[in-house]
């Protein structure tokens, strides 16, 4: 496969390594190195994105944006082949070449709230920069990605059609689920606020794909597939969702979930370092409220998996999913716990994050 992907770019497979890269789920990846080089080669997963050319398109849009706007920020985007191309549609799939960016290194785990701080901070940028791109000429790339209102009617779908078995053994999960419907009626009401505007949102702010130089400082955000329109709630809630807790979605001992509101405060203060002057006041009202939606809609999604026998996400034992939406429901309700606690001090807070975390 290399050896007829990578003459395309000029690069001689003989002189040439690849090596699997990374432990991303979604599309393969590969490190190569050529003549002193490295790229990152990555084979597009049809199988989530219908429309690759999609993504494309978005890249090349805002590359344009940020090179006028900011040229010094380091937007990572394809390189173009020999054909002046980005996005390679070959017999063997789709697939693009990005410039490997030296002496960075990314994270699988945060241990520490500079490291939240930091990455809230570089998510914050992205979307800063792009305040005055027109979020709607942006293709969307995965429909209804971060739709809380169609994931819950999705959910009562699969109850009406639920494995029995398993709709008895989740009845306490389902009628919590159904018991907080109120945060999807808060979705609702914020997507017809009009104080609320749709942004250039990245989706995905998980940990690792930020970049960080060797003294854990951030550099950018990477993975930019899901980069579409959205609103701020679907990238501080993901942040909430994937940085408060020191367990990931696969803990099954549920008496490790639990807050950590020192990163709570990081990313608020990494965040709002950025976007502080961006955001409405209305969006402001919402900040701890988008750690709520996406956690809420993660439980629902992994629930109703589950009550479907494992159709989406598949199940890599008998209750993975089950477990799963466990995890997420726990976590929700520790986060509504201590929600008043969370918040209370970013109104009253004097020192500015940064120098706190000033080495």
């Amino acid at each position: 496969m290399f050896e007829n992907i990578l003459p395309l770019y000029g690069l001689n497979s003989d002189e040439t390594t690849v090596n699997l890269f990374g432990d991303g789920l979604i599309n393969h990846t590969w490190k190569v190195t050529a003549g002193g080089q490295s790229y990152i080669l990555q084979k597009v997963n049809t199988d989530v994105f219908k429309n690759p050319s999609d993504i494309d398109k978005n890249l090349s849009l805002l590359k344009a944006f940020l090179s006028a706007k900011d040229p010094d920020y380091l937007f990572v985007s394809p390189v173009k082949a020999l054909s002046g191309e980005s996005l390679l549609n070959t017999p063997s799939g789709y697939f693009r070449l990005s410039p490997f960016v030296e002496g960075s290194l990314s994270l699988n785990a945060l241990t520490k709230e500079d490291e939240a701080y930091e990455a809230a901070k570089q998510f914050g940028k992205f979307s800063s920069l792009l305040a005055d791109f027109d979020a709607e000429t942006l293709n969307i790339t995965i429909p209804d990605f971060h739709n809380l209102s169609l994931r819950y009617e999705q959910f009562k779908t699969a109850c009406a059609n639920a494995n029995p078995e398993r709709m008895e053994k989740a009845k306490v999960y389902v009628d919590f689920i159904n018991a907080n419907q109120d945060l999807v009626d808060t979705y609702l009401s914020i997507v017809a606020n009009k104080e609320v505007p749709l942004r250039v949102i990245h989706h995905d702010t998980k940990i690792n794909n930020v970049l960080f130089d060797k003294d854990y400082k951030g550099i950018c955000v990477i993975d930019l597939d899901t980069v579409m329109p959205g609103y701020f709630i679907s990238d501080v809630g993901d942040m909430m969702r994937t940085y408060l807790c020191a367990a990931t979605e696969e803990e099954t001992d549920m008496s490790k979930i639990s807050i950590r509101k020192e990163f709570f405060k990081a990313v608020y203060d990494g965040y709002m370092e950025e976007m502080q002057e961006v955001l409405t006041d209305t969006e402001k009202q919402y900040f701890s409220y988008a750690g709520k939606f996406i956690i809420y809609m993660q439980a629902i999604r992994f629930l109703a998996d589950y009550l479907q026998n494992d159709i989406y996400y598949g199940a890599k034992y008998e209750d993975h999913n089950f477990n799963r939406a466990i995890n997420q429901i726990t976590l929700l309700k520790e986060y509504i716990k201590i929600e008043a606690a969370l918040t209370a001090p970013l109104s009253s807070s004097a020192e500015p994050h940064n120098q706190q975390h000033a080495q």
